[in-house]
């Protein structure tokens, strides 16, 4: 026999935004203030997931504090943000595997061999290095192209003008900037990432 429980599950149903005006509202952690936490603040680069709950007058006075390379000196500060690039992940060389013996051939040559196999069948092994050459190029026009276009600036900036773009984003998109958010970080990676490539491409004029 079948029974409708729907009547059962209807008496204990929560009003979610009944059951959030009953929880009591979290109050500002500043020494002595009484009114509401309404905004996060980090609490600093060692506890990068824990935040202070400030309202919105102190988290404004928090931040204007509030310095997330303090105690570093500047070859710690460059090196976190070439740590940045790939979002402080390991890297290695290009062609290097972590995994392979370094003293073998055998998985180079086997793949020489299918590189050659393959270029022989499609008819273009005389012109491989030409056809190179070319990707290359537009490889590198192509990445300069998104790079100047990811940081809203025309083909023709300037280095000076790139710069002073940078710093503005990097103002723009930190986490200290916007109360401790961090949704915009990867937004920040990809700006660090733009910049340094475009520093090492266009020249003073």
């Amino acid at each position: 026999m079948l029974i409708d429980t729907s009547e059962i599950f209807d008496s204990i149903r929560i009003n979610k935004q009944e059951a959030q005006e009953r929880q009591p509202a979290a109050l500002c952690e500043w020494p002595g203030c009484q009114n509401k936490a309404t905004h996060p603040a980090p609490k600093g680069r060692d506890n990068a997931r824990a935040y202070w709950r400030f309202c919105i007058e102190h988290v404004r006075q928090y931040n204007q504090s509030y310095n997330f390379f303090s105690g570093m000196d500047a070859e710690a500060v460059a090196r976190y943000e070439r740590d940045a690039l790939t979002g402080h992940r390991p890297t290695w060389r290009m062609g290097e595997s972590i995994s392979a013996d370094k003293n073998s051939t055998a998985n180079f040559e086997d793949d020489w061999h299918a590189l050659c196999t393959l270029a022989e069948l499609n008819g273009r092994a005389g012109a491989r290095p030409r056809a190179k050459a070319k990707l290359e190029a537009r490889t590198i026009f192509n990445a300069q192209g998104k790079a100047l276009q990811l940081m809203g600036l025309n083909a023709d900036a300037t280095l000076g003008e790139i710069k002073a773009k940078y710093k503005a984003l990097v103002k723009q998109h930190h986490p200290d900037a916007n109360g401790g958010d961090r949704s915009r970080e990867d937004r920040l990676v990809e700006i660090i990432k733009a910049y340094q490539y475009l520093k090492t491409v266009v020249r003073e004029r």
